[in-house]
């Protein structure tokens, strides 16, 4: 047998069972009911035998609803002894530090980043009382901060 011919019946076979497995399994039977249930299908579907369980449910949740208001509660377990001598056995959870990322919103490696302090000028040194001019040295220069900016 050639390897064309080979290779063709091979294709039809694979072919053929993609099929097969369609019709069987996929596509199903056309009887299939809708998921959806459309608002105007139920109202068709109401009777009037409907609205007189509907009327009957409500008038049995009033009446219980109407018995939750007489009920009173005796409170003089608050003042027992076995309830007075309860105490209080919850425990304090202190979190480790290291439950996450300070801002999880930053870009990953800028929760690393440190501002550099800020550069304070220097206080010119006391000196006698001069022409009220001050020489331009090194130890005077006015220095203003910069504050980095950030991405």
């Amino acid at each position: 047998m050639s390897p064309k011919i080979k290779n063709s019946l091979i294709f039809v076979g694979i072919g053929t069972a993609f099929f097969l497995i369609y019709v069987f399994f996929i596509k199903g039977s056309g009887k299939e009911t809708p998921t959806l249930v459309s608002s105007s299908e139920f109202l068709v579907q109401t009777t009037s035998s409907t609205l007189e369980q509907n009327s009957s449910f409500t008038g049995e949740f009033l009446s219980s609803l109407l018995n939750v208001t007489h009920i009173k509660l005796n409170d003089a377990i608050l003042f027992d002894d076995a309830f007075i001598s309860l105490r209080d056995s919850s425990i304090v959870l202190v979190p480790d530090g290291d439950e996450g990322r300070p801002n999880p919103f930053a870009p990953i490696g800028a929760e690393n980043f440190t501002p550099p302090p800020p550069i304070t000028p220097p206080t010119p040194p006391a000196s006698p009382k001069t022409s009220g001019k001050i020489p331009a040295t090194s130890t005077n220069l006015i220095i203003t901060p910069v504050t980095p900016k950030t991405p």
